[in-house]
């Protein structure tokens, strides 16, 4: 199992991965090491542990709000969806409507053709 080195507050951990996942677990790590810098520059040096547990509780925070978007937007995509199925059966009846029609109208210029063919076949054509 892969080791990688971070550095969180100016102090290097190692710390195991799975193989290819080096990269991303530097790149989390300096996300959460701009935590704890941004704190450190709003509030100064109140200790290791305090820092580490306002960081943590921030992501958290952004985590919760994210799956509350998430939870938002898979109901826009079920009512969406719902919407989109709901047209669909719409466009399907009138389709049938249209084809029923064309139909009838198909009907009515064929007996008109004919009668007109009868007409023309009388007893002097």
């Amino acid at each position: 199992m892969p080791e990688v080195n971070v550095d969180i507050n100016g102090r290097k951990y190692r710390m195991a991965c799975e193989e290819g996942q080096e990269e991303h677990l530097l790149n989390l790590a300096q996300q959460f090491n701009r935590y704890i810098d941004g704190f450190k520059g709003e509030f100064g040096e109140i200790g290791d542990n305090r820092l580490t547990v306002m960081a943590s509780i921030a992501i958290l925070d952004e985590l919760a709000e994210a799956n509350r978007k998430i939870g938002e937007l898979q109901q826009d995509v079920a009512s969406l969806s719902r919407a989109g199925e709901a047209i669909s059966h719409e466009a399907e009846a009138l389709e049938q409507k249209f084809a029923k029609r064309l139909n009838d109208a198909a009907r009515k210029i064929e007996a008109i053709s004919q009668a007109i063919d009868e007409t023309g076949a009388g007893p002097g054509g």
